[in-house]
């Protein structure tokens, strides 16, 4: 592995995680738009809890994995000393809208291209596109202008976790809080996913739970272990696709001057793990647009995702898993307008209108 280039190294581990995430959304038809979905509008919350069980699963092994020395989840972004609240609430907004729009997630976009769907395919595209600018382009200026003037710094009580908020608050060791913050979070998680016993006959979706959340561990884990190169250091990171996608055109068209990271290959995994099993399944075929309407649908809402994805710093698996993974005190406020933002489009989709919308759901006024 040591003569290997770090960035090669990084890139063949986002890969390998990738194609697992991408194999076992199209085997088992994991989403977390879905899962949302489900939840809001049929009531039916099994897959919502395949998803937060992977967040347990995650958190367990990451938490193992630091009191054995094995990563170094402090110096992850997420738990950062600079929390960026509103840009996860305005952020998590827009792109949860987004997301209703186009009727999945940006991983699940990556998932559905790979089968075919053409419409998924541009989506990814703007999404990818609007990601970067917003990152390091024309629309970035807002994110600095602002929203990061927005941001608290929480330096004096160490970062952004709930463990330091929970030392800081109580008056506890560090160590204790993490073990604390985590047992409960943990805890509290798996026995609210099985006390279903509808939940507990899907083995399909736990198996999923299972396997998504070691997923995530491992990017943190392969990133704190391969990447620790003091003169190629990379950041510590799991799987998030918000800003990857962008990253991965922008590679694909400047190749001889780029660098693969660890996003890009997860990227390239996810397309690749997704396209073997829909291979598999016989679902391989091409969908494109309706009409017109649908089209400028997809493509508005692909574009709030790139810009939501970014100034949350995450998306619903960046946020949602991986954040929500180190325990980050940022990911709840993602999440809380991830969900937010795809009620209101859910509700304006089966109304028509985003007022009636509103009005049907606020006020129960169906006429």
């Amino acid at each position: 592995m040591n003569e290997l280039p770090t960035s090669f190294v990084m890139t063949a581990f986002g890969f390998a995680g990738g194609a697992v995430l991408g194999a076992t959304a199209r085997w088992v038809g994991f989403c977390t738009f879905g899962a949302i979905e489900d939840a809001l509008v049929i009531r039916d919350n099994r897959r919502l809890r395949a998803w937060l069980l992977a967040v347990a699963v995650a958190i367990l092994a990451l938490q193992l994995a630091r009191h054995f020395g094995v990563t170094r989840i402090e110096e992850t972004l997420y738990l950062g000393a600079q929390f960026g609240w509103l840009g996860a609430i305005s952020g998590g907004i827009a792109f949860g809208f987004g997301m209703a729009m186009v009727g999945t997630c940006s991983y699940g976009t990556l998932v559905r291209a790979a089968g075919g769907d053409l419409r998924a395919a541009i989506n990814a595209l703007v999404m990818g596109l609007v990601a970067y600018m917003t990152a390091r382009g024309l629309t970035g200026l807002f994110r600095v202008s602002v929203i990061e003037p927005t941001n608290i710094d929480l330096t004096t009580i160490g970062g952004q976790g709930l463990a330091h908020v929970a030392a800081s608050v109580f008056s506890i060791a560090l160590p204790d809080a993490w073990l604390f913050v985590s047992v409960f979070a943990v805890g509290g998680l798996t026995f609210w996913c099985f006390r279903n016993p509808e939940f507990r006959k899907e083995h399909k979706l736990i198996f999923a739970g299972l396997t998504v959340g070691l997923v995530i561990a491992f990017g943190f884990i392969s990133t704190a272990l391969f990447g620790n190169d003091p003169f190629d250091p990379q950041r510590v990171v799991s799987f998030s696709f918000a800003l990857p996608p962008g990253e991965a055109i922008v590679y694909l068209l400047t190749l001889s001057g780029a660098e693969p990271n660890f996003g890009i290959g997860a990227v390239f995994g996810t397309v690749a793990g997704a396209f073997v099993v829909a291979a598999r399944k016989k679902q391989l075929r091409l969908e494109a647009f309706d009409d017109a309407r649908e089209m400028r649908r997809h493509l508005a809402g692909a574009t709030l995702m790139g810009f939501g994805g970014v100034l949350a710093l995450g998306c619903t698996v960046g946020q949602g898993m991986s954040a929500m993974a180190v325990l980050s005190l940022s990911a709840p406020l993602a999440m809380l307008g991830i969900v937010l933002g795809a009620w209101v489009g859910l509700n304006m989709l089966i109304e028509g209108t985003l007022l009636g919308g509103l009005r049907a759901r606020l006020f129960n006024d169906r006429s």
